[in-house]
């Protein structure tokens, strides 16, 4: 049975998933190239240490026939039979417009790293993008295979250099300078930020001073006076030396990365960093309630897990230590950073995405079809979901009813839901109603619980706070 069609802009290749696989339809034209890259020493450390797809021949699937059932668009004209190949699954794909800024700059990292990395090989990234690359857990994965081509060894032009800048850099620099949130830069264009629109944001000094005069300003300046002529930038300048043209790709990478570096972004800060600390519960108390939600999950065994509104990630990390894996989602990106950072020190198999659940991450791309919504990755995908001090924020900030909210958990999660409620006598309910209160007089935990079991069993019930607070276990119930 044809699966869903996951890439379509390479020529040389078409990635479909096909009953769950992952198969990728190579064109004649690139296979020569795809087996240097698999056949390298260097494509065999990356993919040992989970930061290359693990790629096979997938042998027992008819490519012919496969290409066959395709529309005609799909298919590769002109070029002969291809091969197809088969990746392994990466449990849930993400993008770059919801992550922190840290998995960006992560993700440039390892594209210069590969970039480098196959230089002796003869093999060359021919673009960087972010698209090329999706996370397991806090880790990236570089998965978009046909990007590495034969490489000219005496052509010593890196053509990716501009959409590396695009893509990676500028995005970075201007989220670290202007705050500017990755989710705005990436869902309204499909190949980054140009010089041209970091300029007009710069103040007369910083357009001097590094990084932005080199990324930023002295690329404004040579476009006006070179205009149409800079294509010759990226014509073919052979070097009769292949050992002198590495060296040249080399110092590139190494300059890269060490621009990279200076945009590292920092440990941010929010409204919302700090709540752990002051979260309105006693120590007793959320010693009580951390118990309660880690004897639910020692008890269920979810292995896959949603934690809606993570913070910094405190109950994720703990729902990783048991064996799960999870999907971390918070709007915010300060917090969201620092629930990877933790993952990634610990090597905790927890994915950290900026997302609010009140207004997901829409489907991207040509008919919204390239990077799939947040919703249809996650519909079935979990066997639990928390919500853990969250609903009052999408009550009263999202203003969606509780009736919704039921629902959406019901269709998020096969089995479990770790769900609080916050009453509104609760002083950080009262602290987000901004003089509202008034709204929510008839709101109640027996309200609470009525909205739900329609489609939940309560299990068990732990009340704290002075009666300001309830923690849930729900089992889904099957109709």
């Amino acid at each position: 049975m044809i699966g869903s069609t996951r890439s379509f802009r390479d020529p040389a290749g078409r990635l479909i998933v096909v009953d769950g696989r992952v198969l990728r339809l190579v064109a004649k034209p690139a296979i020569d190239s795809l087996f240097a890259l698999l056949r390298s020493q260097t494509a065999q450390q990356f993919t040992e240490r989970g930061s290359l797809i693990q790629t096979r021949v997938a042998e027992e699937v008819d490519g012919k026939s496969l290409c066959c059932q395709m529309p005609d668009d799909f298919r590769f004209d002109n070029s002969g039979p291809g091969i197809v190949v088969e990746h392994s699954r990466v449990d849930f794909p993400s993008f770059a417009h919801e992550w922190p800024p840290e998995m960006l700059h992560a993700a440039a990292q390892l594209t210069l790293e590969l970039a480098a990395a196959f230089l002796d090989e003869g093999v060359g990234l021919k673009d960087a993008d972010p698209r090329n690359i999706l996370f397991r857990g806090p880790r990236p994965v570089f998965v978009d295979i046909l990007s590495f081509e034969k490489r000219d060894p005496n052509d010593p032009v890196w053509r990716p250099y501009a959409q590396f800048v695009r893509n990676f850099l500028l995005p970075l620099l201007v989220n670290k300078h202007f705050s500017i949130p990755l989710s705005q830069l990436y869902l309204t264009g499909h190949d980054g930020l140009r010089p041209q629109d970091v300029y007009p944001l710069l103040g007369l000094a910083s357009k001097l001073l590094p990084p932005f005069f080199t990324l930023v300003t002295l690329p404004v300046w040579l476009s006006r006076t070179v205009g149409k002529r800079n294509v010759a930038m990226y014509q073919k300048k052979r070097q009769s030396d292949a050992e002198k043209t590495k060296f040249i790709l080399r110092s590139l990478f190494h300059r890269l990365a060490r621009l990279t570096d200076k945009i590292t972004p920092g440990q941010g800060e929010s409204d919302w960093s700090s709540y752990m600390s002051s979260n309105g519960y006693s120590s007793e108390e959320f010693s009580a309630k951390k118990s309660f939600v880690e004897t639910a999950l020692a008890e269920a065994r979810p292995k896959r897990i949603l934690d809606v509104g993570c913070n910094i990630g405190y109950f994720s990390l703990a729902a990783a230590r048991q064996g799960a894996r999870v999907v971390a989602i918070d709007s915010d990106p300060a917090v969201v950073g620092e629930t990877w950072r933790q993952a990634l020190k610990e090597d905790l198999d927890v994915l950290p995405l900026v997302v609010n659940i009140a207004s997901p991450t829409p489907g991207v791309g040509w008919r919204n079809r390239e990077s799939t919504s947040f919703l249809e990755r996650s519909f079935g995908a979990f066997d639990a979901v928390m919500m853990l001090a969250v609903v009052h924020h999408i009550l009263v900030t999202g203003q969606i009813p509780l009736y919704e909210m039921a629902g959406l958990a019901s269709e998020l999660t096969n089995d479990l839901l770790l769900i609080e409620f916050v009453s509104p006598k609760d002083p950080l309910f009262r602290s987000i109603t901004l003089g509202r209160d008034y709204l929510y007089d008839g709101l109640a935990a027996e309200t609470f619980e009525t909205a739900f079991r329609d489609r939940f069993d309560i299990v068990r019930t732990l009340t704290l706070c002075n009666g300001n607070r309830s923690l849930y276990v729900m089992r889904k119930k099957l109709h």
